[in-house]
């Protein structure tokens, strides 16, 4: 079971249940005295048939208690969803995407994303925002030294404003194997350095997959040594660098502006 916070996280679940009638069987709503903003999503809630329980604080309270500090501020307002820590509907099958990606036309456009050793929910869940903001098609999180577990899942459905809830994420056990299946379907491989090149110097291929690594050490040996190149962020600051999350959006954002101008 889930539960969820936050009035961004909350409606893009409602959006996601609207067409799907399995995942809207799953799901509950509890609120309390509901202000306009509570009242709207009941309206949203009940036209999907979407239980709605109307509740004292004290329990709503009581059912966020066990989230991380972040998620408990429910705002009078939460969803409860059985299962859905499982399986979320946009997590997707890494090899299975990629089959369907080699058969796509030549002239389309693909980002791929690699989180490597990003560890914090809240970078996370902004990365997340970003991609979905971005076009991300693809974001690939390893199963270890991520912030992909279930205990993360609020976390990073508050910090990505809903997006999480979009957003295309496979997790892999092996993320070094997972750069050489996409470089040998035509990705071009862009790792992300204070030390690379200027974006400001090159250009993006069509097929990029561009990896982050975590704060303190960077993207890994092994994985860096796949990376057919490696780009920064020209900056004027007096520290060393960019938070990730905030690098992620800038890389991501450049990306994006390279596709719509060509």
């Amino acid at each position: 079971m889930q539960i969820l916070t936050g009035f961004h996280a909350v409606e893009e679940r409602l959006r996601a249940a609207v067409s799907d009638e399995g995942l809207a069987a799953q799901m509950q709503i509890f609120y309390g005295n509901p202000g306009p903003r509570v009242k709207k999503i009941l309206e949203q809630a009940k036209a999907a048939s979407i239980k709605c329980n109307a509740v004292d604080k004290r329990t709503l309270d009581s059912m966020v208690q066990p989230l991380p500090e972040l998620a408990r501020d429910h705002r009078g307002i939460l969803i409860q969803i059985q299962g859905e820590s499982q399986k979320p509907k946009n997590l997707v099958d890494f090899d299975q995407w990629l089959n369907h990606m080699k058969n796509a036309d030549d002239s389309q456009r693909f980002t791929v994303l690699i989180l490597d050793s990003v560890t914090d929910p809240h970078n996370t869940g902004a990365i997340l925002r970003s991609a979905d903001q971005f076009g991300v098609s693809l974001v690939i999180m390893p199963e270890r030294h991520s912030a992909n577990k279930i205990a993360d899942n609020d976390v990073i459905a508050r910090a990505s404003a809903g997006a999480s809830a979009w957003v295309p994420v496979s997790i892999v056990t092996n993320l070094v194997r997972t750069a050489k299946l996409l470089k040998d379907a035509g990705f071009w491989i862009y790792g992300a350095d204070a030390g690379g090149t200027s974006i400001q110097e090159g250009s993006f291929a069509k097929r990029t997959a561009l990896v982050m690594g975590s704060e303190g050490n960077g993207i890994s040996r092994l994985l860096e040594a796949e990376c057919d190149t490696i780009v920064s962020i020209p900056t004027c600051g007096k520290i060393d660098s960019l938070n990730v999350s905030v690098a992620a959006g800038v890389l991501m954002y450049e990306i994006h502006r390279q596709s719509i101008k060509k």
